[in-house]
């Protein structure tokens, strides 16, 4: 498989950079790349902010808040000290938590080879890479094998409550392929006493506007590829929720929670997944 920087995708390179820039992240999962790709889209992103238009950098950072305060809240209620982020990229997601909750936690930061591979030399080189925090390859489409996500929990404690969190990925893959992405993760964290997944979601009816499908259609253009709305709204969502072996699910208004606020641009785009298996 491709290794190198032209294997990663643009978001991936852009999102590592406005997490830092932001105070989010740490220098060392920033890119040239994503330097460059953040600031030559920042004056397009300022007067779309000026004309009250959802901008890139609003929705990124409103769903990153929202999904980071929910998995706070499952890891200091106990429910959660173990998780998986699966196509994690540039992330900090796995620093920043482990710099917090220590060796109450366990993280595994999962990608593809390449993206592995480079985030974890990353990781090394800074220092940044503490007990309990490894990074290694997946594929989140293997139902079986040693890049599956069966056989990477295999390797975590059953007895521990587990957590799996996805973040800018769904949107890349037909609606089949994100039934079976569900169906996988459900069986896997159903391996555990309690079991949380977190994602971003975008749906049809929060995407009606000409506003909103000319931001969708220049996100479609920047990643390259089409974006996928899966579903019309929460409730199909979380149909196909329990349908795939979730116990519960619930669709989060990213606006509605206290770590993002009505004042996000772009937060309306994104909604965040949260289900679970378990009592």
């Amino acid at each position: 498989m491709a290794r190198s920087s032209e294997a990663i995708s643009p978001t991936a390179h852009y999102t590592g950079y406005a997490w830092f820039h932001h105070g989010m992240s740490h220098e060392a999962l920033v890119t040239p790349q994503g330097r460059l790709l953040f600031n030559a889209l920042r004056p397009l992103s300022k007067l779309a902010q000026v004309r009250g238009r959802p901008t890139a950098e609003g929705f990124l950072l409103a769903r990153h808040r929202a999904m980071d305060g929910l998995l706070e809240q499952a890891i200091s209620e106990g429910r959660v000290t173990q998780v998986i982020e699966v196509a994690a990229g540039f992330s900090p997601r796995g620093w920043d938590f482990k710099r917090r909750h220590g060796s109450r936690l366990r993280y595994v930061e999962a990608d593809l080879p390449h993206m592995a591979e480079r985030k974890l030399q990353r990781l090394e080189r800074a220092g940044l890479l503490l007990p309990g925090h490894r990074v290694q390859a997946l594929d989140a489409l293997a139902d079986s094998g040693p890049m599956s996500l069966s056989a990477l929990a295999d390797r975590l404690d059953p007895a521990q409550g587990t957590a799996i969190i996805t973040e800018g990925l769904l949107n890349y893959f037909d609606r089949e392929s994100v039934r079976g992405m569900w169906r996988r993760f459900a069986a896997v964290l159903s391996r555990f006493p309690q079991g949380l997944y977190l994602s971003d979601l975008h749906l049809a009816r929060e995407n009606r506007t000409e506003s909103q499908r000319a931001f969708a259609r220049m996100l479609s253009a920047f990643v390259r590829g089409r974006l996928h709305l899966h579903f019309s709204d929460s409730e199909e969502a979380i149909a196909e929720l329990r349908a795939a072996g979730f116990d519960t699910a619930g669709i989060h208004d990213p606006r509605q929670l206290p770590q993002v606020g009505r004042t996000q641009p772009g937060a309306e785009l994104v909604r965040v997944v949260e289900a679970r298996t378990g009592p």
